[in-house]
């Protein structure tokens, strides 16, 4: 689909152009001359809620009174869309629960102010509710923290609403079975029950969700699910090997890859907001290996443009261990070796295969040079270090 919008002041109509199948032009001409949604406004109860907009505006300190509350919220949509009675009760009762959850504080003067925890909460980009979840799962890992797993920092760096999934309960039990010592201390501080596992992949059902509680918990075992193959990702298995070992889709383990770094970074300005000093130095080591999606041994490999898990594992096996040895290699032995890492490699034609391995050797050559180039730049900042 093409096309623009008329220009303010200048044009009446926009114009677009749509290109599909002839089986789809029926169901195209329905979309087209379907009627449009009205505009409604975010911060209704049922969507993003004002509760979150108003911890927002307090903690950057654009509205820290009554009155600047106020003037803030008569500029919203919402304002236009409900009853003045019904929001002025919504804000208030906002502002108190905010208070409650130690989000915010009211001074004698009426004036507020975010706490540690709603900075936090706004400079990680979380909703009310699910930072006082991830607060509590913090708070847990700070008092058993298991240093020798990767298992515990992954399960930090699941996102907390991820995309709806099932969990395979039988699969899941044969992955807590196969944990070692280290990863059981993780499921056990992390709240999961093997014995309800278990019960769930004899008797198939689905989580209950009746209470808070449930909804919690139900939270705590997808978490929990995802983050083994989260692990499994970052341990160097194929997307699609993933996807079959979880018997998901290659889809949602892709997904869960891309939501996993933005969420990461959301968790250590979290801690970083909270003075967690010590913890956002593990998060921030193990945030290298979730961009990578490699193991910790091919991270300064995984920094060169062009060089993934895969043929950053290719590299190290045959010898070129890190920027140097690329930025000193000749571009020609770098391209066997990315042609090691390609997993189509036999697919290609003979007719074909001249011109993909001149791609190839270009694309060695970009590498080769980048490396020199990151190889460069940390000398320059070994010396500057030095004087």
């Amino acid at each position: 689909m093409r096309g623009r919008a008329g220009r303010k002041g200048k044009d009446e109509i926009g114009e677009s152009y749509v290109c599909c199948q002839k089986d789809d032009a029926k169901e195209v001409e329905q979309l087209l001359e379907t009627n449009i949604p009205p505009i409604s406004s975010c911060l209704t109860p049922g969507k993003r809620g004002i509760k979150r907009a108003l911890l927002e505006v307090i903690a950057v300190r654009l509205a820290t009174h009554e009155d600047a509350i106020n003037d803030y919220i008569q500029k919203t949509l919402l304002y236009h869309n409900i009853n003045q009675e019904t929001l002025d009760r919504m804000a208030s009762d906002s502002i108190s629960q905010l208070i409650a959850e130690d989000l915010i504080t009211q001074s004698p003067s009426n004036c507020y102010d975010p706490t540690p925890l709603g900075s936090a909460t706004v400079a990680a980009g979380l909703n009310p509710e699910d930072s006082l979840f991830l607060h509590d799962e913090m708070r847990q890992a700070l008092q058993h923290f298991v240093m020798d797993s990767d298992l515990h920092v992954f399960y930090l760096f699941t996102p907390i609403s991820i995309p709806p999934h099932d969990i395979d309960w039988r699969i899941f039990l044969d992955e807590i079975n196969e944990l070692d010592e280290s990863g059981q201390r993780v499921m056990s501080f992390c709240r999961i029950n093997p014995a309800f596992i278990n019960r769930m992949a004899n008797s198939p059902g689905t989580l209950p969700t009746n209470t808070p509680e449930e909804v919690q918990m139900a939270r705590v075992y997808r978490r929990f699910y995802a983050a083994l193959q989260l692990r499994a990702i970052c341990n160097e298995e194929p997307l699609h090997k993933v996807a079959a070992r979880f018997c998901t889709t290659r889809g949602f383990v892709q997904s869960l890859s891309t939501t996993c770094h933005s969420f990461a970074a959301g968790i250590i300005k979290f801690c970083e907001r909270l003075g967690w000093g010590m913890l956002v130095a593990v998060l921030e080591h193990m945030a290298d290996r979730l961009r990578a999606g490699a193991r910790a041994d091919l991270l300064e490999l995984a920094r060169i443009p062009f060089v993934k898990s895969r043929t950053a594992r290719a590299l190290w096996e045959n010898g070129y261990r890190n920027l140097r040895a690329v930025a000193e290699a000749d571009a020609e032995a770098i391209a066997q070796v990315m042609l090691l890492a390609q997993p189509k490699r036999s697919k290609v034609s003979g007719e074909m295969e001249g011109g993909y391995l001149l791609k190839l050797k270009e694309k060695a050559e970009v590498v080769v040079r980048q490396a020199g180039r990151l190889w460069e730049r940390e000398g320059a900042v070994d010396i500057e270090g030095e004087m």
